[in-house]
């Protein structure tokens, strides 16, 4: 490695996920969507660290897991500029931006109080609207909700 130990603002990993480039404003947004809470192994979270792209960042480093793309890809919905780094040995051995699914489910409450979702037993579901200006809609009312409005499951 030939970053010093001064400049590393979170420790090295041996093995396992480096989730980069979270806006902080949505960092535990994001450890919740990956359900970290439930994890066995070790987490480093980072907020609010220095970042030339986005002023402040936050960062999730896992040890020993490597997560399903589809799992981490849940992520673009709040943070459609993070890079997934997956790391073997210290080394960087794939990296990736994450990629919004068309559907999102499970993970988004629905924002309408009459919503179906709301008032029996069974998972949201949201199509993208927007890609671009991220906006979801709710597969059984309808109603639409941006990326910055999100409130999770």
């Amino acid at each position: 490695m030939t970053v010093s130990k001064e400049e590393l603002a979170v420790a090295a990993l041996r093995n396992g996920t480096v989730i980069d480039h979270i806006p902080s404003s949505v960092l535990f947004k994001a450890v919740k969507i990956l359900d970290i809470a439930n994890l066995d192994k070790a987490v480093t979270i980072g907020n609010n660290l220095d970042s030339k792209k986005l002023g402040k960042k936050g960062i999730i480093k896992v040890a020993d897991v490597f997560f399903p793309e589809s799992t981490l890809n849940r992520i673009a919905l709040i943070a459609p500029n993070a890079v997934v780094n997956i790391i073997r040995d210290y080394e960087v051995v794939e990296k990736f931006p994450v990629s919004l699914p068309d559907t999102i489910v499970g993970i988004v409450k629905c924002g309408n109080p009459k919503c179906i979702t709301n008032n029996e037993p069974m998972r949201t579901k949201f199509h993208v609207t927007d890609h671009e200006d991220i906006t979801i809609e709710c597969h059984y009312c309808g109603q639409a909700v941006k990326s910055k409005d999100v409130v999770m499951a």
